[in-house]
């Protein structure tokens, strides 16, 4: 094996934090499309089927025909600078690096993509050319789960085999109650209850997962719930002010439950009225965000018969949020900056 030619050696060893995210294909285009959901949907993490009935499946079928549906989807979200996500957690990555140094923690923050870019060997080896010899992984998913912080993890591992001189690495591996986070997702609910009224009900929406995964023990339904009831406590809120509902659901086989879509048209024929939705375990707005949730899940409460529907955004850039992530961050790099 041969492995990627080292950098100049710096003249003073640097700390790196590699903000992960889930990853986005590089244009709303069929093509990129077809990119990003092979690398995506080959990772057994996402997908654990056996191997020899997967890969018919996927390069005999999906791949041949939902690379052109996700596009239109891609094309309806897509801002002037890029994919919503990278462009958000773009902005996260230099907003954190900014107030650590005004907190006088002097590091380098990269972004890396899980899938598509850029890649997290790109991101190592760019931190690595700024002499960081020390790198923090921050995987931005609140709520571990195998299918994405362990997944990211393996990612991770993975680029570090090509490289000669290996950083030293630590791992973040979750913060579902984590009092800023929950502070910040608070903020931002009173922000705009502030400016739009309360609705009758408060969703919450959640990325799903296969139920198979649950039974065989991923925490992440558990961690979901921990959010949930840190932020229902934090916004005063009883049992019958809001749910919690997971969405994204992806094949035939059952998943978490219950499934947003369910539960929007549920609500909508019930007389929920006004109905306000938040999507705690997203740091950054996305195609699942901006998209699934707030065009097709307005669409079918509205069908429904629901009045009003408002999304409420992801932590995005909030200052409260950039926060709560230079606080996490500077709790996992003890040990490691020059004493004060």
């Amino acid at each position: 094996m041969r492995y990627l030619p080292e950098p100049p050696a710096p003249g003073q060893p640097r700390v790196g934090i590699l903000l992960i995210n889930l990853g986005t294909p590089d244009a709303p285009t069929p093509a990129a499309l077809k990119r990003y959901l092979a690398e995506f949907l080959s990772d057994p993490r996402v997908v654990e089927l056996p191997r020899w009935l997967w890969k018919p499946i996927l390069h005999g079928i999906i791949l041949n025909t939902r690379p052109a549906k996700s596009a239109a989807k891609y094309a309806a979200v897509w801002a002037p600078e890029g994919s919503p996500l990278l462009a958000h957690t773009a902005r996260q990555a230099k907003l954190l690096r900014g107030l650590l140094g005004e907190r006088g923690v002097n590091v380098e923050v990269a972004v890396a993509m899980r899938y598509g870019n850029p890649s997290l060997a790109a991101a190592v080896e760019a931190l690595k050319a700024k002499g960081c010899d020390r790198i923090l992984a921050l995987p931005l998913y609140p709520q571990y789960s195998g299918a994405t912080t362990g997944s990211a993890f393996d990612g991770l591992f993975q680029a570090l085999k090509e490289i000669r001189n290996v950083p030293e690495i630590r791992t973040l591996r979750h913060y579902p109650d984590h009092p800023g986070y929950i502070a910040a997702l608070a903020a931002s609910v009173r922000d705009h209850w502030a400016d739009n009224g309360r609705g009758d009900l408060l969703l919450l929406s959640f990325h799903g997962m296969p139920k198979t995964a649950i039974d065989a023990g991923d925490p992440y339904r558990e961690e979901c719930l921990i959010t949930a009831r840190a932020l229902a406590a934090a916004l005063n809120l009883e049992e019958k002010d809001y749910r919690v509902s997971f969405q994204s659901r992806f094949g035939r086989a059952a998943w978490l439950q219950p499934y947003t879509a369910a539960t929007l048209e549920e609500l909508g024929k019930a007389g929920v009225q006004r109905l306000d939705v938040l999507c705690p375990g997203f740091a950054a707005d996305c195609l699942e965000t901006l998209e699934e949730i707030a065009l097709e899940g307005k669409a079918a409460f509205l069908a429904a018969g629901g009045k009003e529907y408002r999304y409420i955004p992801a932590l995005n850039d909030r200052p409260d949020w950039i926060a709560a992530l230079a606080d996490l961050a500077s709790d996992h790099l003890c040990g490691w900056l020059p004493q004060r």
